[in-house]
């Protein structure tokens, strides 16, 4: 057993599970972390894919009953019908520009460098969100975005998920968090924090989902040719870390939001843009360009 791959699988899996809910995108960090560790080839991509999908079950998990309910009784309840809507309403716009300038987008900016700058001016529109959701909850400006009053994500009206959806396309640049595009756009249209925050869960199971298994069929051939006795520990070891972790995530991040706002990963998302610009410019870090 390869030892060295083991300790980038479990690395990468606490990357994937501790970034992918939080606003500060985690694309970016797999980007980067792939970076330092030399595993960025074909093969860390198709091992990325997957670990991803390890998030997604953390989420599934935790909202087993919801999800249960809705597909149990979407065939005669309203609610359940209206939910299901919402996510397919949220998710079109994402997934209609993914497969039109999805190639494009990674063949330019899945780099450090477009990473990093992403990370900067992701983290100023947090400020800038933070203090716009302060006048709104001061009372100083109107939720006129929003069709109606919204305390949970039932409330949402397919016009306001659309809203949403359009918001996180954003995330299609690596390095803005498409947690913190559905996150902060929600937001900005006068969602409450706590709403738009379990809403961006409730998306990533599509958009995540129907993400890797699209990256598994390109990468089957690399799947193929990597079958070897530590590949596959690697995999079921990365994999189980992403799990893990992103259900910790979740839980924390779900009692943070109540409190809290998202000042410190604005100001995470600059430092952290600003000392990989900075090692890349004084040639401290060999960053691929």
């Amino acid at each position: 057993m390869d030892i060295y791959l083991i300790l980038k699988a479990v690395v990468l899996g606490l990357v994937e599970g501790l970034t992918e809910f939080l606003p500060i995108s985690s694309t970016g960090h797999l980007i980067l972390v792939g970076d330092l560790l030399n595993f960025n080839d074909d093969k860390g991509k198709a091992f990325e894919v997957i670990i991803q999908f390890g998030a997604i079950l953390a989420v599934c998990w935790e909202y087993r009953q919801k999800l249960i309910t809705v597909v149990t009784s979407i065939g005669s309840r309203r609610a359940s019908q209206r939910f299901a809507m919402n996510v397919i309403v949220a998710t079109i716009p994402a997934i209609t520009l993914a497969l039109l300038f999805g190639k494009y987008i990674k063949s330019v900016l899945f780099s450090p460098i477009p990473v990093a700058s992403a990370f900067i001016v992701g983290g100023l529109i947090i400020f800038w969100a933070e203090a716009r959701q302060k006048k709104i909850e001061q009372g100083e400006t109107n939720q006129v975005l929003f069709t109606q009053s919204i305390e949970n994500v039932d409330d949402l009206r397919w016009r306001d998920a659309l809203k949403i959806g359009l918001a996180q396309c954003a995330a299609l640049i690596p390095g803005t968090s498409r947690s913190g595009a559905t996150i902060i756009g929600g937001m900005l249209f006068g969602l409450p924090r706590t709403v738009a925050t379990e809403f961006s869960f409730f998306l990533a199971i599509p958009v995540i989902a129907g993400a890797t298994l699209y990256e598994l069929v390109k990468l089957r051939h690399v799947l193929g040719e990597t079958s070897s006795a530590s590949f596959g520990p690697a995999l079921g070891i990365g994999f189980a870390v992403s799990f893990v972790s992103a259900f910790v995530c979740i839980r924390w991040l779900i009692r943070y939001v109540a409190t809290h706002d998202f000042k410190v990963f604005a100001w995470y998302r600059i430092i952290f843009g600003v000392l990989v610009l900075v090692t890349a410019w004084s040639g401290l870090v060999s960053w691929t360009h």
